[in-house]
């Protein structure tokens, strides 16, 4: 085991000197931050003109994180996708597998040299990340939660792209593919859970009885003849775990939800939860409203029936748990990919295949 790791170790110490050597890294690095103190002022600046001092350190921090989730799912498939096949191309990866590196070595060592690079840009905003959180909003555990998600996110990304990176011959078509998969978890999913919701539907009996008459106490003594209505409503809560493999949604569902007395959410995170929680919920066969019932169950106009945020998530499947068990499934498969793809020696090579 020990052998494994210092070949893994040596591995990661070359991609990095490498990665590190010239000045494209650094240069990134300061777009990076000056990108995110921009936004940074600029929320601050909305916040304070809005007078919404409050809740203005979760708003900020929220922000940042997920703005620095975005740039890293644009930075790491460029950095990674590359990292097998771009040796192949230069003829130096052949050098390396004529040692006592392993294939295995190889394909951990370049992802974990990948997903260190990754990390740098969300070192370089912990500065912002700390200046937000001391304007509160959040709770630490919110903050901490958030910040792992977002590394573990980056760390699904970059065995993505390392994996294409062994599967693909070319350095080109694997990193457009790394992006088609990133665009595909982020975008692909919220396409395919709204098209998904809207094909499936099912039946839905609504009765109304209207026209209540009152006495002089105010007390319903009549109403009119119901009507009853059927209507096709779309079962979203049947694609749920599509919108949960999104990776803004993961981390809106992991953070822990601050509530305030009624039971309501508090921060962007929390609405977002909330959102996905909702539609794991079925609509109902039927529904009664009825303006002469008191029954709190006769109708939603008074909003008795609706739950509480925190019930709703205390009664839901957690979806970060189930969307970040597919994404680090998908991260695995591309990694087993490229460890059978770049194993020596081949028994069978793909025209225009370099070896040395």
């Amino acid at each position: 085991m020990n052998y494994f790791f210092s070949g893994v170790g040596v591995i990661v110490s070359l991609e990095l000197r490498q990665r590190v050597r010239g000045r494209a890294w650094y240069v990134l690095l300061g777009i990076f931050v000056g990108l995110i103190a921009l936004v940074t002022a600029l929320l601050t600046i909305a916040l304070a003109a809005t007078r919404e001092n409050s809740s203005s350190g979760g708003a900020i921090f929220s922000t940042i994180i997920y703005f620095v989730l975005l740039l890293g799912t644009l930075v790491a498939p460029a950095l990674g996708g590359n990292a097998i096949n771009g040796d192949r191309d230069a003829g130096t990866l052949a050098t390396t597998q004529v040692t006592l590196i392993t294939t295995g070595q190889i394909v951990i060592g370049k992802f974990l040299a990948a997903w260190i690079t990754a990390l740098g840009f969300l070192a370089v905003s912990v500065p912002f990340l700390l200046y937000s959180a001391l304007l509160g909003g959040l709770s630490g555990a919110a903050i901490v939660v958030s910040i792992l998600v977002l590394a573990v996110e980056l760390g699904v990304v970059s065995a993505i792209g390392v994996g294409l990176s062994g599967l693909l011959n070319r350095p080109l078509f694997s990193i457009v593919a790394t992006y088609l998969t990133v665009a595909a978890l982020s975008i692909g999913t919220l396409i395919a859970f709204a098209l998904g919701g809207l094909v499936v539907q099912t039946p839905q009996t609504t009765t109304t009885y209207s026209g209540a008459t009152y006495d002089e106490n105010g007390k319903a003594t009549g109403c009119g003849a119901g009507s009853t209505q059927v209507s096709k409503v779309p079962r979203f809560d049947y694609f749920w775990g599509v919108l949960a493999t999104n990776p803004y949604v993961v981390l809106a569902d992991a953070v822990p939800t601050h509530f305030d007395s009624r039971g309501n959410v508090t921060d962007l995170f929390g609405s977002i939860k909330v959102a996905v929680r909702t539609v794991q919920v079925p609509p109902k066969s039927t529904l009664r409203f009825d303006e002469c019932s008191r029954d709190p169950n006769s109708g939603f106009s008074n909003g008795v029936n609706s739950p509480s945020a925190r019930k709703l998530i205390e009664s839901t499947v957690p979806g970060w748990a189930v969307g970040l068990l597919m994404q680090l499934a998908l991260a695995a498969a591309a990694l087993a990919g490229a460890m059978v793809r770049t194993r020596t020696p081949a028994g069978r090579l793909s025209r225009g295949s370099r070896v040395a």
